[in-house]
């Protein structure tokens, strides 16, 4: 149901019902077999649609691979947007970005699990210079909140480039070992220690 809900914040109205069913159908066939394995013919049958029309909406295989990973992405991308308007400091601002994360996975496993495993193939196909272009303008969103904020020195020692890294890169980690279940521990209950660490590296560098 979850799934259901972030399609359809992504491509709402009536028009985009089809597509929604199609993206829906391809996630379960990319989960359940794997994206190399999965054909068209497979989205078809889930689908209950005609190869031509699924060409007509997406092309092609990558292109349901970029229209999956990139509503997930401008989801979770949303969500953190959304954190940071309610947090008033670089604090809060950067355990902000760690806890929205943690909720989004939780709440999107299989979206979460999308994008981890899709990253690759959107970096080897036609989508590379849009994930570059959106990736850019993200940053340049976040560094100019960071840029806002009364203490924002503490931050300007830090590489911009390595910035992110050092805010999700543990909590990325860790839910990317729940996602494939090798601890079983929910990044919730975690979710303070690790926002928390976020903000130590940060300002013990």
């Amino acid at each position: 149901m979850t799934n259901q809900i972030l399609i359809e914040r992504i491509f709402s109205g009536r028009r985009a019902e089809l597509k929604r069913i199609i993206l829906l159908q391809a996630l379960s066939c990319f989960l359940e077999k794997g994206i190399e394995a999965t054909t068209i013919e497979m989205i078809r049958d889930r689908a209950e649609a005609s190869v031509g029309v699924i060409y007509h909406h997406f092309k092609n295989k990558e292109g349901i691979i970029s229209a999956l990973f990139f509503a997930a992405l401008d989801d979770q991308s949303q969500r953190r947007e959304e954190a940071l308007l309610q947090a008033t400091s670089l604090q809060q601002g950067i355990i902000s970005i760690v806890e929205s994360y943690i909720d989004w996975v939780e709440q999107n496993p299989d979206f979460a699990s999308f994008l981890y495993t899709a990253r690759l193939n959107i970096t080897e196909n036609n989508a590379s210079e849009e994930l570059q272009l959106r990736n850019q303008q993200r940053n340049q969103a976040l560094m100019a909140w960071f840029q806002q904020q009364q203490d924002f020195a503490i931050l300007q020692k830090i590489p911009h480039e390595l910035l992110l890294s050092l805010v999700i890169g543990a909590t990325e980690s860790y839910c990317r070992a729940w996602l494939s279940n090798k601890v079983k521990t929910s990044p919730q209950q975690y979710k303070s220690v690790l926002a928390q660490s976020a903000w130590n590296a940060l300002i013990h560098l």
